[in-house]
């Protein structure tokens, strides 16, 4: 069993592991790891304090395979408050994942008014229950990788869902993983965990993943309450992200939708 989600072989290359194996196929990765990559390589882009992610952006160009990985980052704009930042992920000479990540700076210590809080908390972890992952095939992959709680709906019960999720393993080796990586790898599994639609007899594939954060959770759960709506063959999943304090951001997917 490996003990991370990538192993390092140089710090732009990276090999997955079986852990980032996706439910669809056994060659795949899940999108959430390697999207967490790609905001482990934003996070360290650059040299400049006090800018955090506030809106990040990955465009699923291919099916990411589990095979060897290339990172690389560039700027695509600066200024005093705030940066575009761009990280892409190659397997070999083909792109398969792109982010673009909006950086601004934060004030964590502005007098803001109480009535811009975003919401309730949730109920916790320790609230939820394990419920049954939708048959893989595989005895080992994301779905072990990844520790689930439901505090309503399920991976097997069509229509919303609200569920807490924790790493079981690093992202890299011996590498305590960013509140950052907590929140991307989780991310993509709205989608997923509020289907709408039976997945024996539909598909509903997103393309891309798009997460505003308000701020950074604090500790190692990460809550998606999550919905999808589709019409015209076109879907949206559509989440609000929680830790124990309460609403942290957003995310959303564009869903690719016909029979199978």
């Amino acid at each position: 069993m490996p003990d991370a989600f990538f192993s390092p072989l140089a710090p732009d290359r990276f090999q997955a592991t079986e852990l980032t194996r996706g439910p669809w196929d056994p060659a795949l990765q899940h999108a959430g790891p390697p999207a967490a990559l790609l905001g482990r390589a934003v996070e360290a882009h650059g040299d400049r304090a006090g800018l955090r992610v506030a809106r990040i952006t990955f465009e699923i160009v291919r099916p990411v395979p589990i095979a060897e990985l290339t990172v690389a980052t560039r700027s695509l704009r600066g200024g005093r408050s705030v940066e575009l930042v761009e990280a892409t992920l190659a397997a070999g000479e083909t792109e398969v994942m792109r982010a673009t990540a909006l950086r601004i700076r934060s004030a964590p210590d502005l007098d803001l008014p109480a009535r811009l809080a975003p919401g309730p908390r949730l109920p916790g972890p320790a609230a939820g229950r394990v419920e049954p992952f939708f048959p893989t095939g595989q005895e080992v992959g994301y779905h072990t990788a990844m520790e689930f709680r439901f505090v309503a709906g399920s991976f097997l019960e069509p229509g919303p869902a609200t569920v807490w999720m924790r790493m079981r393993h690093p992202l890299v080796p011996d590498e305590l993983p960013s509140p950052l990586s907590r929140v991307l790898i989780a991310a993509d599994s709205g989608n997923g965990v509020s289907a709408a639609l039976d997945f024996h007899t539909w598909r509903f594939i997103n393309p891309d993943l798009t997460v505003y954060l308000l701020r950074y959770p604090a500790g190692e759960w990460v809550a998606l309450e999550a919905s999808t709506t589709a019409a015209d063959g076109i879907g949206l999943a559509d989440t609000t992200l929680h830790d124990e304090q309460g609403p942290i951001g957003r995310s959303a997917q564009a869903l690719f939708v016909d029979r199978r």
